[in-house]
């Protein structure tokens, strides 16, 4: 029979998820049994060896040698023993932080209903991300990328009164998204493991403490991790709602952009994120006026066809460096834009052939610096593309500030842009790995599919106040895999490591060696042993070393002549270029004090 706990330090794993047995020390104690397992890598399928380092190897690559998991095809991943350990420390940490904010867990299907998402209206926009598929009957199902639709559905059918909220429900699951280009192993894959949260309020208020109470489980599970992670400001995109934040790992592999301020706390992505408001118009701050050739174009088109956008914009930005258009602004100023089409101007030339196209429109997006040079070179700028023929009359309008009346800066930020959120402070860039997402989504799900709730004080029924919390396992795996690694190889926080000490005898295992690991890994009255894994393997002292240092332990307590005849071990650890001979008896204070740094 199995033990209900797991024996470690600081990790409350499930038996299966953590232990592997070779041997059972079984001793009656007021007529309990203990049961110790001895973790051994001879008895662990680690399959290291067999694959070249190659140049520049990424910490993807690292995973591979180390004998963490292996690629079966593209964008999908086999998790093998110590990769399995990693992901359930993980998950085991978020079961953690979860349950520290009165989070129920349960287990979604895999499997969910086109209609249901029609039902929600983010069928068409997703679909081509979505693995679909008809059952015997020809019902059109899919695998689920995520599970708004489906918790919502449940909830709806269960929830009895106002009373039943808050409601606070998670899951820990495998979602399935048909990337165009997987890439970065576990960091851009077609199956992953997610943790996601789905909060139920009666109000927004709630709503919103709610949010504040998850941001902080969030931040306290990142700094378990000891991760330097930047909390942004972030657009919601297809999931809804209008309250939203990124966990963010600022990395070169990164596929995101975040900006923040090197004076105050302001963080954003690139595609909300924004500049200190202009005192001064372009022409004003260059002493020069603006010709013709100082005007640069971009040119889109709305989702129905029916209008071309041009987006003017200053040449040279900041400094007179080169400028970049940021579509995101422009999208700002016209909702509709579509920034798909990849030929808007022939696309819009379609449409006007078209007898049901009536009305063909262009609407003018200017940046704030071109305010008033424009309305001067209008006339003889390229409005309408050269390409087009057209003999019917379009009209045309001009939008040259934010819906706000802000300043319209259609221009990319760039490294050194002022702070909209202190009078000193200048933006940096960085390039970042999104690890989770916060989504206060309000009644996005809850009106379409009718979760509705009706409070004491209302006759009619109100739609329910949700809120989605997602946390990337898979992505968190490969990140820090990515984020930790060096020449040698891996360097796992403590917190996740696959074990926390490789014990590794210069010599031969013997009963000493035995009993020295289970006495590290025993349960005493002062608390749980530690996470340890004893390399027993037929190899030599010298290769074990190099596998410690490509799997990554975070300490390796080495067992040589000096700790045979005068009991004192050596002990290292790469993070903190640490190597130190500590006697046995301090080793459990000194493992534990460098333990909590890692």
């Amino acid at each position: 029979m199995l033990p209900h706990k797991a024996i470690q330090l600081g990790h409350p794993l499930t038996v299966a998820s953590t232990i592997t047995s070779v041997s059972k020390v079984v001793t009656r104690r007021s007529s309990l049994i203990k049961i110790r397992w001895r973790s051994t890598l001879s008895k662990i399928w680690v399959p290291t060896g067999g694959v070249s380092a190659v140049e520049g190897e990424t910490g993807h690559g690292k995973l591979i040698r180390a004998g963490f998991l292996r690629q079966t095809q593209s964008g999908i991943f086999q998790l093998l023993p110590l990769g399995l350990r990693v992901q359930n420390k993980i998950e085991a940490l978020l079961d953690k932080h979860m349950e520290s904010i009165g989070a129920s867990r349960l287990s979604l299907s895999t499997i969910t209903s086109e209609e249901l998402w029609r039902r929600s209206g983010r069928l068409d926009r997703v679909s081509s991300e979505l693995f679909r598929l008809t059952d015997r009957k020809e019902v059109p199902i899919m695998l689920s990328p995520t599970h708004e639709e489906e918790i919502t559905t449940l909830v709806a059918s269960t929830l009895n009164s106002y009373k039943d909220l808050p409601l606070r429900l998670y899951q820990t699951t495998r979602k399935y998204r048909d990337e165009m280009r997987p890439r970065h192993g576990l960091l851009r894959s077609r199956e992953f493991t997610m943790k996601d949260l789905y909060t139920f309020d009666t109000s927004f208020e709630s709503a919103i403490n709610t949010y504040k109470d998850v941001a902080g489980a969030y931040r306290a599970f990142f700094a378990e991790l000891k991760m330097p992670i930047l909390v942004a400001e972030a657009s919601s995109g297809d999931m809804g709602g209008d309250y939203s934040h990124e966990y963010h790992l600022a990395h070169p592999i990164g596929e995101d952009i975040v900006m923040s301020c090197d004076s105050c706390d302001y963080t954003a992505n690139d595609e909300v994120a924004t500049a200190r408001s202009p005192k001064h118009s372009h022409q004003q701050s260059t002493g020069r006026n603006i010709t013709k050739d100082d005007l640069g174009v971009w040119r889109g088109i709305t989702k129905d066809r029916t209008t071309l956008v041009n987006a003017w914009y200053p040449i040279k930005g900041n400094n007179e460096v080169e400028s970049e258009i940021n579509t995101l602004a422009v999208k700002g100023a016209v909702p509709e834009l579509d920034t798909s089409i990849n030929d808007p101007v022939q696309s819009w030339s379609d449409a006007l052939g078209d007898a049901k196209n009536s009305q063909p429109q262009i609407i003018n997006v200017v940046d704030f610096r071109l305010n008033s040079a424009f309305a001067q070179l209008k006339e003889t700028l390229p409005l309408m593309p050269d390409s087009v023929e057209i003999t019917e009359l379009v009209s045309q309008s001009d939008v040259t500030s934010t819906r706000d009346g802000e300043p319209l800066n259609l221009l990319r930020l760039m490294e050194g842009d002022g702070c909209p959120r202190c009078d000193t402070g200048s933006l940096r860039i960085h390039r970042a790995l999104e690890l989770g997402h916060t989504f206060y989504l309000g009644a996005r799900y809850s009106n379409p599919l009718e979760l509705y709730v009706t409070l004491p004080k209302s006759k009619n029924p109100v739609p329910v106040e949700m809120g989605c919390y997602g946390i990337g396992v898979s992505r968190i795996f490969g990140a820090v895999a990515e984020h930790k690694a060096d020449s040698r190889g891996l360097n796992w926080p403590r917190a996740i490591a696959p074990f926390e000490i490789a014990v590794i005898p210069t010599s031969g295992v013997n009963e000493q060696t035995l009993e020295f690991h289970d006495k590290l890994t025993s349960w005493s009255s002062s608390g749980p042993g530690f996470d340890a894994v004893l390399d027993d393997r037929k190899e030599t002292f010298g290769w074990k070393m190099r596998d410690a240092d490509m799997i990554g332990y975070p300490v390796t307590v080495v067992l040589g002549k000096a700790w045979r005849e005068k009991g004192i071990c050596e002990v290292q650890c790469r993070s903190l270029s640490l190597k130190e001979n500590v006697t046995v008896e301090d080793l459990p204070t000194y493992v534990t004090n460098l333990l909590s740094q890692l």
